[in-house]
């Protein structure tokens, strides 16, 4: 009641408008130095923006999605499908299907999407499994985490089209002709104005960027923090709050973030705007005092060495996966829901 009624979970549509309106124009100038700059090395700066600004198109869809621009779910989707497909070049059914698991059940084992094995394991139980030369690359997974973020675009690329192409998405000829505009267009746009080697070196660049941004902004959100059993009850409030974790940090964290610095507060209110939630944390941050709920929050620096060291301890089978600061304090934290914030 108290958000509610502060007028917090009201719709900012004049935000976004300006949120994209600047998003456009930061496009426009990036092609205009495409074409401007002609065939120099100095082009893989500017391949590099362009990771940052389809990142930056990935977080607007990601508010979209979550009902956050418009009072409207059908416009929501149909806005979010557009700049995912045809902006970022990800499948909107796809990443809806699986980021609503995971607000459902974030970092539950057998649940959560995001911490099921691949390239990574997250829990002890899947790293215990591996053998060969997979095991001895999980032990070791820790110093490869930065590494394989700059494949992390790759590898998005890739499930959104096998997403559509298995057809488990609801309309995959729409997505896949988007996704097919971006993708081709982009990359054809690039090798025309560039050739093929400076154009293909650009979109390496532009691909690596792309997956380090996305990978080193959701990564730090919920990796080391509380994992919750399939079967262990747990409320609303604590189930959101004990898993993710706040990114400290001024205007250039929140811009580079998408807002999603705030994680806790944005898993409580998925349907919140972004720019309001910078507002409702000291209004989270009193509740969970009031009940006794731990609350986390760490820079961006110190959360990187957090997720690469509990990558460390997964990988090498010591680490308990129940095990951590914030699950000693749930299980004397007691009290009830958090239905009142």
């Amino acid at each position: 009641m108290r958000v509610k009624s502060a007028g917090l979970l009201d719709r900012r549509l004049g935000w976004y408008v300006m949120r994209l309106t600047a998003l456009l124009a930061m496009f426009a100038v990036a092609l205009v130095l495409v074409f401007a700059l002609g065939r120099t090395w100095w082009q893989l700066l500017v391949a590099a923006l362009f990771g940052v600004l389809f990142t930056q198109t990935a977080f607007l869809a990601h508010d979209s999605a979550h009902r956050q621009i418009f009072t409207s779910g059908r416009r929501n989707e149909v806005f979010s499908r557009i700049i995912g497909n045809l902006g970022v070049g990800l499948s909107y059914g796809w990443w809806m299907t699986k980021h609503s698991r995971h607000h459902a059940n974030p970092n539950t084992v057998g649940k959560d999407g995001d911490i099921r094995p691949g390239a990574l394991v997250f829990t002890p139980e899947d790293a215990a499994r591996r053998t060969g030369v997979a095991a001895w690359l999980t032990a070791r997974q820790g110093w490869f985490f930065f590494p394989l973020l700059l494949l992390a675009g790759v590898d998005l690329h890739r499930n959104a089209a096998l997403a559509i192409l298995r057809r488990e998405v609801k309309d995959p000829l729409l997505e896949g002709v988007l996704i097919a505009v971006r993708l081709v267009g982009f990359t054809a746009l690039v090798l025309v104005a560039l050739g093929p080697v400076l154009g293909g070196a650009f979109i390496g660049v532009q691909v690596a960027v792309f997956g380090f941004t996305m990978g080193a902004t959701f990564a730090p959100n919920h990796k080391g923090m509380r994992l919750i059993a399939p079967h262990e009850r747990i409320d609303y409030l604590r189930r959101q709050v004990l898993t993710s974790r706040n990114i400290t940090g001024g205007w250039f964290i929140r811009t580079g973030m998408g807002g999603l610095n705030y994680q806790i507060e944005h898993h409580l209110f998925p349907s919140m705007p972004s720019v309001n939630l910078r507002r409702v944390r000291p209004i989270v941050r009193a509740y969970c005092a009031e009940l006794g709920v731990p609350y986390t929050e760490t820079s961006l620096l110190r959360s990187w060495m957090i997720v690469v060291r509990y990558l460390h301890r997964v990988g090498i089978r010591h680490a308990d996966p129940f095990d951590c600061p914030a699950a000693a304090a749930f299980r004397t934290a007691g009290g009830s829901p958090g239905a009142g914030v």
